[in-house]
């Protein structure tokens, strides 16, 4: 039986609408940020009697996440159905101006999040917060449940000198937040200092995962289609820093990686071998439609997650990549850049956060060594995180 809950969302409507009462409000969403009825955040405030809602702004994959790939722009625009401008955030400007806010008091943020550093939403709501600071507006967070539950902290913390759009603050990979209690990190532990108020859920708890409970689910970004999708994301979105596929046009993203050259069964072979629980690498082959590879068959492994709470996504997605730089060497490549408007580093270190877990695998380091360099940065981290915590 799954875990009823109310989505922050829910709970503004139904107990905080004072905070918007006689405020002209903006709203960041997307296709995602609905309530259970599937209603959509723009839908409802435009229709509630006591919202005045004056602009909607929309982040990567455009406020509708029909744009399907990374550092495709998309284009201000009217939304037909309420007649309200929309700003892009993903476009000339990632952060809203001053001209974008001037008729605004109120910058309400409704975004669905998948649990992982590697992701623009959350870095979204920290320029909205940054603009809110500099311009005197209030910002409001209404929060939903990580999908990948509360508990699970993992994986590299980003180096600082690594900032970029998919990673502005030395959060690990997997960091076991929601995204309200990330905005009160962001605001508070990272000293943006606006004026914010998250309104949280109710119901949820941190062992919760997602499909545990009755809260909607809408694909978030279009290769973000289910929530077996969020919990491989940690491992495979690494794949991106490297010219294998993953999975990218096919029908299960981020679950199917591979190459043309990879040999399929003696991959899945080696990656079986090394004895991860809770997962087992299936050889298979696949032909994207798009993106990497495209039209080509290629050889590769669909993760099966059989066990998510004994899965350790992010060692389980490093050791991916180092076995196919291990196996295929001669074949292996990093992506060129650019990526998510970085010019001037290897997508890989701006996937990772840092160069040292590219040069480790360079360098023939064992995954022990790997994930020991992890421990005292996640345990500062943690640290820091407690005092964020909404839920228990």
């Amino acid at each position: 039986m799954k875990t009823p809950i109310s989505v922050g969302l829910e709970n503004l409507l139904e107990d905080g609408i004072g905070l918007l009462r006689g405020a002209r409000v903006g709203l960041v969403c997307n296709q995602a940020s609905v309530d259970h009825r599937f209603q959509h955040a723009a839908d409802l405030f435009h229709a509630h009697s006591d919202i005045n809602l004056r602009a909607l702004f929309g982040p990567q994959h455009g406020i509708r996440g029909d744009v399907q790939d990374n550092m495709i722009e998309t284009e201000h625009a009217i939304d037909r159905l309420t007649q309200t401008p929309i700003y892009s955030l993903y476009s000339e400007t990632r952060e809203p101006t001053e001209e974008m806010l001037k008729g605004i008091d109120v910058l309400v943020f409704d975004m669905q999040d998948v649990g992982c550093r590697i992701y623009t939403f959350n870095y979204t709501m920290a320029n909205c917060m940054r603009a809110a600071k500099q311009y005197g507006k209030k910002v409001i967070v209404c929060d939903r449940p990580n999908p990948i539950g509360g508990l699970g902290v993992s994986g590299n913390v980003l180096d600082p000198e690594y900032a970029s759009f998919v990673g502005q603050f030395p959060l690990p990979t997997r960091y076991g937040m929601t995204v309200g209690e990330l905005g009160k990190m962001f605001n508070e532990h990272f000293k943006i200092g606006c004026d914010l108020e998250v309104v949280p859920l109710s119901g949820w708890t941190r062992n919760l995962w997602l499909d545990e409970t009755d809260a909607p689910w809408v694909l978030p970004s279009p290769n973000m289609p289910t929530v077996d999708t969020t919990v491989v994301f940690p491992a495979t979105v690494h794949f991106e820093g490297t010219q294998l596929s993953e999975g990218r046009g096919t029908t299960r993203p981020f679950e199917l990686v591979g190459a043309p050259y990879i040999v399929p069964e003696h991959y899945a072979e080696h990656l079986n071998n090394l004895g991860f629980p809770g997962v087992y690498f299936r050889s298979c082959a696949f032909q994207p439609t798009f993106q990497k590879h495209a039209r080509v068959s290629c050889g590769g492994v669909q993760l099966h997650v059989t066990n998510r709470e004994e899965f350790e996504p992010v060692i389980v997605g490093v050791a991916m990549v180092k076995a196919a730089f291990d196996m295929y060497r001669d074949h292996f490549l990093w992506k060129e850049p650019p990526y998510e408007y970085v010019y001037d580093r290897n997508p890989f270190d701006v996937i990772a956060g840092t160069n040292q877990l590219r040069e480790a695998i360079e360098r023939g380091d064992s995954l022990d060594s790997i994930a020991e360099s992890w421990r005292s940065p996640l345990e500062t981290f943690n640290l820091a995180r407690e005092r964020y915590l909404l839920y228990s």
